[in-house]
């Protein structure tokens, strides 16, 4: 389909805008102060069927079948023209009779050289009815994957659950205590993952809300370990902010097994006292620690370092980039671990310091 012969014009200005309209790939037209239109490009007439013998000095609400005559249209035009707005990306639906739906996008410029009297309009139409489509779908495809994911880690969870509780009733059936410890310490670690993936399958985001999660897997290790509540506590305390999955399962298990730690060699013969867990951040840096108020380090021996729960924590601080530190303090222990961005992870601590066995 040829593009619509541009009409005559001595003016160098209008003669320059004719021709950019007619060798234009993007559909263009050109109108004058009364909205007809003087040129209108080949790829207009080929993208809506329209004659371009059809849009030679005609209004460009005549068009077609009148499909171009929408009043919001019409009242964004007349506002170009009178100088008052400039269209930038109108979108616009254009309906015509028996063809689908397009969807368009329009951008009116008034033209500033030439007498103001006699103003032009140029008028280009993208056309996004495609792209609108494959977004559409997009949106519906990852919705339908958000609620394949959190389907996942619904059954991930239950699974895990189940796992744990195999543990712990095997924990009662055994008679070895030390057995009975490792199956216990085991189910709690289980737990901790079970906990992140429920917690995961609630955010509609993929990120882990830190305070909810820590304070549901403190919950659940008080639950299991111990006796009387209200002669020994756990407490969290923690910011709402929401952080990766993969941070949110390795500071779950820095807790579990700090939690661990305190309740087992802090707490000796049933004695009272709490726990905090504690996690504070400022823009990227962050810090999580764990503190009690029991017997401290007086009971603690020095090759503590070879345990099972220290080893984890040491080794989930440096994944995370962070270091592990042990302030001395007067009555309890106290452990943190310090994520610094920028600043080298300290080397690991000696096996000949006193550590807290876990």
């Amino acid at each position: 389909m040829a593009a619509q012969a541009p009409l005559q014009s001595d003016d160098p200005s209008l003669g320059l805008a004719l021709a950019m309209v007619c060798a234009s790939p993007t559909p263009l037209l050109l109108l004058n102060g009364g909205f007809k239109i003087i040129a209108a490009s080949a790829s207009f007439c080929r993208a809506f069927d329209i004659d371009p013998a059809e849009a030679t000095r005609v209004p460009i609400f005549s068009l077609g079948a009148g499909e171009w005559d929408a009043p919001q249209l019409r009242a964004l035009v007349e506002a170009t023209a009178s100088g008052d707005v400039a269209v930038e990306s109108y979108e616009f639906d254009l309906h015509r009779p028996n063809r689908p739906v397009r969807n368009l996008i329009l951008s009116v410029r008034k033209l500033a050289y030439g007498d103001p009297a006699h103003a032009q309009l140029i008028v280009a139409i993208a056309d996004v009815t495609e792209a609108r489509a494959l977004a559409a779908r997009d949106r519906v495809l990852a919705q339908d994957n958000a609620l394949l994911v959190q389907e996942v880690r619904h059954r991930i969870a239950n699974s895990l659950q189940i796992i744990a509780s195999v543990m712990m009733l095997n924990a009662r059936r055994t008679s070895s205590e030390e057995t009975r410890g490792h199956l216990r310490d085991a189910h709690q670690r289980v737990m901790s993952v079970a906990e992140l993936q429920q917690q995961l399958a609630l955010s509609a985001e993929g990120d882990v809300a830190i305070r909810p999660y820590l304070t549901r897997l403190c919950q659940t290790i008080s639950a299991s370990m111990i006796a009387d509540p209200e002669a020994l506590s756990i407490t969290v305390t923690a910011p709402d902010i929401s952080i990766s999955p993969e941070v949110s399962v390795s500071l779950g298990l820095i807790v579990t097994e700090l939690v661990i730690n305190s309740l087992k060699h802090g707490f000796p013969d049933g004695a009272g006292g709490k726990i905090e867990v504690i996690y504070a951040c400022q823009g990227p840096a962050w810090t999580l620690t764990v503190s009690d108020t029991g017997v401290g380090m007086t009971t603690v021996g020095a090759d503590a370092m070879a345990g099972l729960g220290t080893s984890i924590v040491q080794a989930l601080a440096r994944q995370l980039g962070g270091s592990v530190k042990m302030p001395m303090t007067e009555s309890g222990f106290s452990v943190s671990i310090v994520h610094e961005p920028n600043k080298p992870a300290e080397p690991r601590l000696d096996p000949a310091l006193p550590q807290a066995a876990v």
